[in-house]
């Protein structure tokens, strides 16, 4: 009976990506498959425009270490998360229920999918104004005609998967960077390279904490959920350098791009360094291949929150849905509030993933989670936890002291860890 029904569970699972259970042996990736995901993911272009709001408020050296610190704090944040998703094979949201009780976890599902869908309609909103800008497009009708198509392929690659995911960030990824590092090039020159560069002085003048927080900002919601990747990798070590590579490296060279566009070009965002220099053509390359795979990832991750905030097996309906919704925000302008938006997302999400790293460390590290645990309906501490940390992240950040995404991790993990085994049924979930 034992045999046949092994034989028999992968037919069973109606959503070959597993969005609410967790990823089987014969189904996990390799390191390679994992890094080429993550940093497809992350090698961004809309991640330039928050370097380059940098790039004019600090002297060069300065700057390479704020985009270094925040970018540490992003990838070890991250990395941490990655371990955790392989260790246990589930998406985040799907962890969030033994974290925060089954009915809890609908505010990781409420909170990181909707964060996302708002990500999606940026991304949708910056490809249309960019394209309809490259082409000397004045009508609303010829921008919006962009979004709606260019969301629908994004929405098609999410719903076919991990699989369609993988084989677009291999293709795009490199011409993306080869590009990128071109305009770098170009970049030195204008200022008469790295000694030029270094001379530069600041024009502006921005906070080293607001700072720091615009760098995790750029990724931190979407890295909190770097288990919906991990969790195919076939070792925790693969998760954690696979999230180094595409959360340390790929992002932080993105903003640090970002910043030198800014200081050379008056332009953050090389697309349009690229339509500045007369490269129309090749800036619309790096325009739809960069947005396409990086957005198909967004999708994605509404599919898998929304699978688990309804309590579906297929992820497909909710990418759908989530792509529709954010293609509306697109159509009235949600880009254009993208600072504002980063912000928001450096300060509350962190906490999340703090109170889901802290008990996982407390109750899960030795063994993961034993087959056949059942969550509670909710784990009132956890989700104090998580209050608190949000909170005080909050008001460091309305006083402009400290560093609130660091803050909001560091007092989620403290509190989760130490109120861990309040409020625990006898072996319902140990």
């Amino acid at each position: 009976m034992t045999a046949a029904r092994t034989a028999a569970s992968p037919a069973d699972v109606v959503d070959p990506d597993y969005p609410v259970t967790p990823v089987p042996a014969h189904a996990r990736k390799s390191f390679f498959s994992i890094a080429v995901v993550l940093l497809g993911f992350t090698v961004f272009t809309p991640t330039m425009l928050a370097g380059a709001t940098l790039g004019p408020a600090f002297a060069f050296d300065d700057l390479v270490l704020v985009i270094l610190a925040g970018s540490l704090v992003l990838g070890g944040y991250v990395a941490v998360m990655g371990w955790i998703g392989a260790r246990t094979g589930l998406t985040t949201v799907v962890m969030a229920r033994y974290t925060l009780g089954t009915r809890g976890a609908k505010l990781a599902s409420i909170l990181l999918g909707g964060t996302q869908i708002g990500w999606y309609g940026v991304v949708v909103g910056t490809i249309g104004d960019l394209t309809a800008q490259a082409l000397d497009w004045r009508s609303y009708g010829a921008r919006a005609a962009v979004m709606v198509g260019t969301s629908a392929l994004m929405c098609l690659t999410a719903y076919w998967g991990y699989r369609g995911m993988y084989w677009v960030s291999l293709v795009s990824t490199p011409l993306i960077l080869v590009l990128a590092f071109w305009v770098v090039g170009r970049s030195l020159q204008e200022v008469g390279g790295l000694q030029g560069l270094t001379g530069v002085q600041p024009t502006g003048s921005m906070a080293v904490a607001v700072a720091i927080t615009t760098v995790v900002g750029t990724f931190v919601s979407a890295g909190t959920q770097a288990p919906n990747w991990t969790r195919f990798a076939r070792r925790g070590s693969h998760a954690v350098w696979a999230c180094v590579v595409g959360f340390l490296v790929g992002n932080g060279l993105m903003v640090f791009f970002g910043a030198i566009g800014a200081l050379t070009f008056g332009e953050g965002d090389f697309v349009l360094v690229l339509y500045q220099l007369g490269l129309v053509g090749w800036g619309l390359v790096l325009l739809f291949g960069n947005l396409w795979k990086s957005n198909a990832d967004t999708a994605y991750a509404f599919g898998v929150a929304g699978a688990e905030l309804f309590d579906r097996p297929s992820k497909g309906p909710f990418v759908v849905g989530g792509a529709v919704i954010g293609t509306a925000l697109a159509l009235t302008g949600v880009q254009n509030h993208l600072v504002e938006y980063l912000g928001l997302l450096g300060t509350f999400i962190p906490p999340l993933g703090g109170v889901i790293i802290g008990d996982f460390l407390a109750r899960w590290r030795r063994r993961g989670v034993p087959a056949g645990t059942v969550p509670p309906l909710v784990r009132w501490p956890n989700l104090l936890a998580y209050a608190v940390a949000a909170s005080l992240a909050w008001l460091s950040a309305e006083l402009g002291t400290g560093i609130p995404p660091v803050i909001g991790i560091v007092v989620a993990i403290g509190l989760s860890m130490g109120l861990s085994r309040v409020g625990s049924p006898a072996g319902a979930d140990r």
